[in-house]
């Protein structure tokens, strides 16, 4: 972990919030899926696909909220402790959108408590990079804004897709993606053009994330068929935008570019590291060893 003396004094800065777009649509009602979607994919497959989406979604996010608010009381400043805390809660509000969302598609009385506390590990369909361990500053903080990087322009572009739920909270969303590029960004620069021993930590962190980037935009069946549905972003021009940011980001770290040579796979069809074990055990404890329990 960057040490105390090497960061003491730097100060946080206020969200530099973008223009408020124009209200959305209303969303469907309880219990109903976007019906008329553009596209050519059939009611069900169309619903199916649109829950496979929500779980990646909702996975990404409450797992690595999970992660980052592990930083709660351990973080090396002050200001830290209560942000890393902060953007957890910005993720862990749209895991349970999504989920909140998967469950009036799939029914049955489920609610986003069984999505988040009563699936084993293979069921999660989240990126293999969200469920790594945290280890020091310059790891979480890189792999925080390699996430908001990517997240930023996804959210932006769903704004102005078909399904008005997820355009809906798109706007919400690139307001506080928007601040955790900028923390997270600055934080990047301030660690890879620091002293010796933070930019020696931030290209260890660099070496170790890069792998796992590339699987933020694997594309197969489901996110072609939603894509061309138009509920989906189109990956290539998310990735465009992503490789612009950590392009500008890593020029004024003094990092090297950014180019990695293959990419971790799996997490998508639920094949995961051992570390998700360990994190859904702390996680999920409490409904585990207590089912249906209330307070």
């Amino acid at each position: 972990m960057a040490s105390a003396d090497n960061i003491a004094g730097i100060g946080m800065s206020a969200p530099d919030h973008a223009a408020q777009p124009q209200d959305p649509a209303p969303g469907p009602a309880p219990g109903q899926v976007p019906g008329d979607l553009p596209g050519d994919l059939p009611g069900r497959a169309q619903q199916d696909d649109l829950l496979a989406l929500l779980m990646r979604i909702g996975d990404d996010h409450l797992i690595l909220g999970h992660r980052l608010s592990e930083w709660c009381g351990h973080a090396p400043m002050l200001e830290e402790d209560l942000a890393l805390p902060n953007m957890a809660l910005d993720l862990l509000g749209t895991a349970r959108m999504c989920y909140g969302y998967a469950a009036e598609i799939e029914g049955g009385g489920k609610t986003e408590d069984d999505y988040a506390f009563l699936r084993d590990g293979t069921a999660f369909r989240h990126i293999l990079m969200v469920e790594q361990p945290n280890g020091d500053f310059a790891y979480t903080i890189l792999r925080q804004f390699f996430f908001a990087a990517f997240m930023h322009p996804f959210w932006q572009d769903m704004t102005g897709l078909a399904d008005p739920r997820l355009a809906a909270h798109a706007q919400k969303a690139v307001k506080e993606l928007a601040y955790h590029i900028r923390h997270s960004g600055e934080w990047v620069i301030r660690l890879g053009d620091g002293t010796p021993e933070s930019t020696r930590r931030m290209g260890e962190a660099l070496d170790a994330l890069s792998p796992y980037v590339g699987e933020l935009f694997e594309t197969d069946s489901i996110s072609i068929a939603l894509t061309t549905a138009g509920v989906l972003p189109d990956m290539e021009v998310v990735q465009r935008q992503f490789d612009a940011t950590v392009a500008q980001t890593f020029r004024a770290a003094t990092l090297p570019d950014y180019a990695p040579e293959f990419a971790h796979s799996g997490g998508r069809r639920g094949r995961h590291t051992e570390h998700l074990g360990h994190l859904l055990a702390e996680l999920q404890f409490m409904q585990r060893a207590y089912p249906g329990q209330s307070w």
